[in-house]
């Protein structure tokens, strides 16, 4: 038992300085050796749970998943939490930032695929459902306001790292919600929305609670709640 729990902890240890990593310079610019050095283990240690760097960063993606938030009597608060959510932890969480770095990478594509994929159904399922409760204007295409979402999600991303190493992301991604919702939302939902930059940590909060988890969050490993629903991943 002992001897499987050291593995556990080495492999979380390579996955954590991979994904901080892969956040830190992309990955076609990481380096075994720099992970190596990171994650302060053997080339040996590291090439047991991972014989590559693809498989690493595939390893990356696997483990950082979120979950949908809890629902809420507005879908459109749902809809926003999801992202205030996510802004809120990956800052945070090296395994969620290093995952959204690699699939914002497009050289990648060949390698993972269309990462973002997962976000953009599930974005335009919960517009779709605001819509059947009359919240979003009849004329919102949900599937074209989801890509232009997760979009302008990823961008923001970039342009929040670039300038402030994620420092302001909540309150970037925050604005993006205040822009946006007016063009979506009914008139007499829109007032009732909460998108202030620190809903994000307070809802997640309260996801974490209602799960029954009341651990100190661990920066170094993606937080998850409600395990009885699907798992989205982040990139």
């Amino acid at each position: 038992m002992a001897r499987q729990e050291r593995a556990i902890r080495t492999r979380n240890a390579v996955l954590t300085a991979a994904a901080a990593v892969f956040a830190e310079r992309g990955y076609e610019a990481a380096t075994i050796q720099e992970i190596l050095e990171r994650a302060a283990v053997t080339k040996g240690a590291l090439y047991f749970h991972f014989p590559s760097k693809e498989d690493l960063a595939r390893g990356v993606l696997d483990h950082a998943v979120t979950e949908p938030p809890p629902e809420q009597p507005l879908k459109l608060q749902s809809f926003v939490d999801m992202g205030l959510i996510l802004a809120h932890r990956l800052p945070r969480e090296p395994l969620l930032r290093g995952a959204a770095r690699i699939a914002a990478d497009q050289s990648n594509q060949r390698f993972f695929g269309k990462p973002w994929h997962d976000w953009v159904q599930l974005t335009s399922q919960q517009i779709v459902a605001a819509q059947g409760q009359g919240e979003v204007l009849p004329h919102v295409d949900p599937e074209r306001t989801a890509q232009t979402m997760v979009g302008s999600f990823t961008g923001i991303q970039l342009m929040s790292q670039a300038a402030t190493e994620m420092a302001d992301f909540e309150e970037r991604i925050s604005l993006l919600y205040d822009l946006v919702l007016p063009s979506i939302a009914v008139p007499g939902v829109l007032g009732r929305l909460d998108t202030r930059p620190e809903r994000g940590a307070r809802a997640f909060a309260e996801a974490r609670a209602a799960a029954g988890d009341h651990t100190p969050a661990d920066p170094g490993q993606p937080e998850t709640f409600g395990a009885d629903r699907p798992a989205v991943r982040t990139a």
